[in-house]
């Protein structure tokens, strides 16, 4: 046997050992299978196969996963026909039957979406349809779970991504918006001038309160004031009385006081005063005296 044999055997040997040497990267799985029956399901790390006879039959990916189906037609319990399209978000956990459960698992997947939104949308009329979506998320996520086990997967979450009524229904719901947004507009602006009249209202209120209060004031200061007038003179005509009654005054005093007092009544405005007889007599005496005086002068 020549070199050049031996240096192919040699090459031939070493190719068959790295090729026996088989690394599982992160977030992976390997299926193996010997003589065509499965094997056994290596994950990340080196692992070691024999020759000829062990083959990864397939390499699984263990991330999340998320495929997004093209609108599928479906019909409500009310006769609409709608487009609806669904994204579902999913995970392999069981390598093997993920390899073995079904044979095209993202056809599976697609058609069981499919068939499971038609069902849930059957059951319900298009104004159920369009305000229930997480619970069409939830019952379809439950569903599509349940039936996907037997092939290793699980079912994270289910979302509906667009809902697309007929045209004709679409311009019915946007006369139907905008019919509402006029109305809870008008409401709003009503209910604006209601407050504004109301604050009005009060402010008028107030302010004859207020012009009520001022007034009440007023005339309890005035009334206050004569009152305290009133008192004043009553109580100087009651200490004039006093000083009076203690200087012990004669009639003729008192009848002449009496006579300054109509006087002063009189005030020369007076064009008639009677004099009580009492103090004629004194009143004759006292124009005498001022004669008297004004002779003397």
């Amino acid at each position: 046997m020549g070199p050049f044999i031996v240096g192919i055997l040699v090459v031939i040997v070493v190719l068959i050992l790295i090729s026996t040497v088989q690394i599982v990267p992160q977030a992976r799985a390997y299926v193996v299978e010997r003589l065509g029956a499965y094997q056994a399901t290596w994950d990340v790390g080196v692992h070691f196969k024999v020759p000829v006879i062990d083959r990864v039959a397939k390499k699984v990916s263990l991330k999340e996963q998320v495929v997004d189906f093209p609108p599928q037609p479906v019909i409500t319990k009310d006769n609409v026909t709608m487009q609806i399209d669904t994204i579902v978000f999913f995970q392999v956990i069981n390598p093997k039957l993920y390899t073995y459960g079904v044979e095209v698992p993202m056809a599976a997947i697609e058609y069981l979406t499919a068939t499971t939104l038609r069902n849930i949308i059957g059951d319900l009329e298009l104004d159920e349809t369009l305000t229930s979506r997480d619970h069409i998320n939830g019952r379809m996520r439950i569903i599509l779970d349940e039936a996907t086990d037997a092939w290793g997967i699980k079912v994270i979450r289910v979302e509906l991504k667009n809902i697309l009524p007929p045209r004709e229904i679409q311009d019915a719901m946007e006369k139907q918006m905008k019919a509402e947004r006029e109305r809870r507009q008008a409401i709003l602006q009503a209910e604006g001038e209601k407050a504004s009249q109301i604050l009005v209202a009060e402010g008028e209120k107030q302010s004859a309160i207020l012009r009520a209060d001022a007034t009440k004031i007023t005339k309890i200061r005035e009334a206050e004031g004569e009152a305290e007038a009133i008192l004043t003179v009553q109580k100087a005509l009651a200490d004039s009385i006093a000083l009076l009654n203690e200087a012990a005054p004669s009639d003729p005093v008192i009848k002449l006081k009496a006579l300054e007092a109509f006087a002063a009544a009189a005030d020369g405005k007076a064009t008639k005063l009677i004099i009580p007889s009492e103090i004629q007599g004194l009143a004759g005496l006292a124009a005498s005296v001022v004669e008297a005086s004004k002779v003397s002068q």
